[in-house]
C-alpha cells in the first residue's frame, strides 16, 4: 500500500549514526521544505533523556556534523523532535512507546539502527503493540547478520511482522549520487551500453580504501573483518550495478530483479583468487599510526584488507575479471570503479616502419569516483601537439565530469537524505531486497569456507601502503595494474 508517513520513529536516536548522518540529513531535508509540515520525528534509545535534552543533543550534532554552508535556523526542525527512552530487551516498555508515537494520520516509518541482537526483540515489541500494521514500514540498517544463516534468522524475524514490500534494507552507498548515476551512465547514453560487455571490456576494478583504523568499532570489526564489513554489502552492490542487464523500467522490482541475477551468477572464488591482509604500524599523511593488534589490544587473525578476483558467469561478462579491493589504513580515502576497455584491434600509429617506431596506444578507461569526490572521468587517446618530425606521439587525455561543476547550485548531499526521504515516501528502488542479501551472503560464506579449508591467514602490510604485495601480484599476473 502506498502512503507517505507522517510519523518517523528513529531507534538508536542518540547513537553515532544518528548524530553524524540521520539528524543532519533530516534537518537538511527540513530546511529545503522536503518534509511534510505534519511529519513528527520521535527518537528512542536506552539513554534516559527527555525531549528537551534530545533536542539539545540534536542541536549539538548539527553544529558538529553539518557543513557550515548548510546551517541555518534549527527551530522548525527541533520542534519536530520528541523523545521516549526504551530498553528494547524489555517488552513491557513498548506499550508506552506506542502511546508516545500515537496513531498516524497517514502512516508510520521506522528506522531501526541498533545492534543486530536487538532486532528480534524490537520487531516482537513493535508487533505486539500495534506498531507493525499495514500503514507501517521499517528501514533496517546493516549489519543484517554475519553469514547466510544469521541473515536468514534476522530476515525471518522481520518478515514475521512486515511483508517484503514494507521492508527497506539500507545500504547507504546506494544513496550516493554517483552510484545512482551508474544507471544513467549506462542506460541513458547510447555510446556506452553497446560496448558494455566482454567483447569490449577487458576488466573492471572496484576499490574501497579507508585511511582510518578501528575508530571505536573494536567489538564489531574484529568479529566481522573486511570481507563481511565491506565486500558483503557495499562492494557487491557496486558490482551488481556495473554488471546488471538493462531493466525494463526504472522501478524497484525491475532493478532489483536484475541485480540479484548478477549476484547469483558470481563464480565460486578459487583459493588463489583472494588475498587477505592485516595492517601493522606505519604512517598516514605523515603521522604515525599503530598496528591493528595494537589498537585491538590482543592478537587477532581478522583481515583488515581483502582483494578478490571475481568472475560473473553469464553471456555479457564471460571471461572478464572483476578485481575487488578494500582495506583500512590505506594511503588515501577513495571509492572508485574503473572500467578498462580492450585495446583497439589494430593501431595504425604503431609499427617498426613508422618514424620513431610508431606511437603506443593505451586502452580507454572509465573512472567513476564515488568518494571523497563524486566525478566521472573517461580517458581518450589523443595526439600530442607538435610537428611530428620524430614521429607521432599519443597520450591519454582525461575528459572529466565533476558533479559539483556539472550541476552548479545544489549542495552536496548526505546519502541518507535520499534514503530517509524514500523511506518516508515508500520508494524501495535504492533499498536491498531479501534475495539480494542472501545471494551476497551465499557467495561470501563460500569464500570464508575456502579460507578455512586452505588455512588462509592475513599477510601483514604497513599502514599507509596499498596492502600486501600479494594483492599486487593477484592483478599483475594477468597483466593488470591496480589504479592508484
Amino acid at each position: 500500500m502506498s502512503f507517505t508517513a507522517d510519523r518517523l520513529l528513529l531507534f538508536g536516536a542518540t547513537g553515532d549514526l544518528s548524530q553524524r548522518m540521520l539528524l543532519p540529513s533530516l534537518y537538511a531535508l527540513d530546511s529545503e521544505k522536503r518534509l511534510d509540515p505534519k511529519l513528527v520525528i520521535i527518537g528512542t534509545a536506552r539513554s534516559e533523556l527527555n525531549t528537551s535534552a534530545f533536542r539539545n543533543l540534536a542541536r549539538e550534532a548539527l553544529d558538529k556534523f553539518l557543513p557550515a554552508n548548510r546551517r541555518g535556523s534549527y527551530a522548525t526542525f527541533l520542534n519536530r523532535l520528541s523523545y521516549h527512552p526504551l530498553d528494547a530487551t524489555k517488552p513491557a516498555g513498548f506499550k508506552a512507546l506506542a502511546k508516545k508515537v500515537g496513531t498516524p494520520d497517514q502512516g508510520l516509518a521506522i528506522f531501526l539502527s541498533t545492534a543486530p541482537s536487538l532486532f528480534e526483540p524490537t520487531i516482537a515489541g513493535l508487533a505486539a503493540n500495534g506498531l507493525a500494521g499495514e500503514h507501517v514500514r521499517i528501514g533496517l540498517e546493516k549489519p543484517l547478520g554475519t553469514d547466510l544463516e544469521s541473515s536468514r534468522h534476522i530476515n525471518d524475524a522481520v518478515a514475521s511482522a512486515f511483508p517484503e514490500d514494507r521492508i527497506f534494507r539500507i545500504d547507504h552507498y546506494l544513496g550516493k549520487e554517483t552510484v545512482q548515476n551508474l544507471l544513467a551512465l549506462r542506460f541513458a547514453n547510447l555510446m556506452f551500453e553497446p560496448l558494455w560487455n566482454a567483447a569490449h571490456i577487458d576488466h573492471v576494478q572496484i576499490t574501497v580504501a579507508e585511511t582510518v583504523g578501528l575508530e571505536g568499532r573494536v567489538s564489531f570489526y574484529d568479529g566481522a573483518g573486511a570481507l563481511r564489513d565491506m565486500v558483503a554489502n557495499h562492494m557487491l552492490q557496486l558490482l551488481a550495478l556495473v554488471a546488471m542487464e538493462p531493466p525494463s523500467s526504472y522501478s524497484a522490482t525491475e532493478i532489483r530483479d536484475e541485480k540479484v541475477k548478477v549476484l547469483r551468477s558470481l563464480r565460486l572464488v578459487g583459493p588463489d583468487e583472494t588475498v587477505t591482509g592485516q595492517y601493522q604500524a606505519g604512517a598516514i599523511a605523515g603521522a604515525a599510526v599503530p598496528g591493528y593488534v595494537d589498537e585491538l589490544g590482543q592478537p587477532s587473525s581478522t583481515e583488515t584488507f581483502v582483494a578478490i578476483k571475481a568472475h560473473i558467469d553469464n553471456w555479457r561478462w564471460k571471461g572478464v575479471p572483476f578485481y575487488l579491493r578494500t582495506g583500512k589504513r590505506m594511503p588515501e580515502r577513495v571509492t572508485e570503479i574503473i572500467v578498462t576497455f580492450r585495446c583497439v584491434p589494430h593501431s595504425i600509429f604503431a609499427g617498426p616502419n613508422l618514424k620513431g617506431g610508431g606511437a603506443r596506444s593505451e586502452p580507454n578507461k572509465l573512472v567513476i569516483g564515488i568518494q571523497p569526490e563524486e566525478n566521472i572521468t573517461l580517458s581518450l587517446m589523443a595526439k600530442v601537439p607538435g610537428l611530428d618530425r620524430e614521429g607521432i606521439r599519443l597520450r591519454p587525455v582525461p575528459l572529466n565530469i565533476a558533479m559539483a561543476d556539472a550541476f552548479a547550485g545544489p549542495n552536496k548531499r548526505i546519502a541518507y537524505e535520499r534514503l530517509l526521504l524514500d523511506l518516508i515516501d515508500g520508494d524501495q528502488t535504492l533499498f536491498v531486497r531479501r534475495d539480494e542479501v542472501e545471494a551476497q551472503w551465499d557467495w561470501i560464506d563460500a569464500i570464508r569456507a575456502s579460507w578455512a579449508d586452505h588455512g588462509v591467514t592475513p599477510k601483514l602490510y604497513t599502514a599507509g601502503s596499498w596492502g600486501p604485495t600479494a594483492a599486487i601480484a593477484l592483478a599483475e599476473r594477468d597483466g593488470v595494474t591496480w589504479n592508484e
